[in-house]
């Protein structure tokens, strides 16, 4: 893959995992999203006891970066606490495809195995909705 700093990112994700707030699933997970800016934008899980108003941790690291002014982005670092891989849910792909389709996915497990994909590869037939 690209040049990527991924033990950069692998850390930054575990260090935004800790704040994550997981009561209800025990599912903390940390993430770190690479800006085309070179900046390095964290979120962590934020569970709701209105499961629909929970909001997951690589979700979180693109509301930080989009408040930000980043809108490219080069590659996430997703973490998980417990469960194995920490592969992003498809409302998650989604909203990362809207930026960056071909986005470098570095996942790392509980277990510290460590895999990457190209979003392409996980989202293989994205969803557009063309605005004219």
């Amino acid at each position: 893959m690209l040049n990527i700093p991924i033990k950069k990112l692998l850390d930054a994700a575990n260090a935004a995992q800790k704040f994550a707030y997981a009561p209800y699933s025990g599912d903390a997970f940390g993430a770190a999203l690479l800006g085309a800016d070179g900046v390095i934008y964290t979120g962590a899980t934020a569970e709701n006891a209105s499961f629909s108003a929970s909001l997951c941790a690589e979700h979180a690291a693109v509301a930080k970066a989009l408040s930000k002014g980043c809108r490219k982005f080069s590659a996430l670092a997703v973490v998980a606490k417990k469960g194995g891989l920490a592969i992003p849910c498809g409302r998650c792909r989604q909203v990362l495809a809207e930026f960056s389709p071909e986005l470098a996915i570095i996942l790392r497990s509980d277990t510290g195995e460590v895999l990457t994909y190209k979003l392409t590869e996980l989202l293989p037939n994205t969803f557009n909705l063309r605005v004219n």
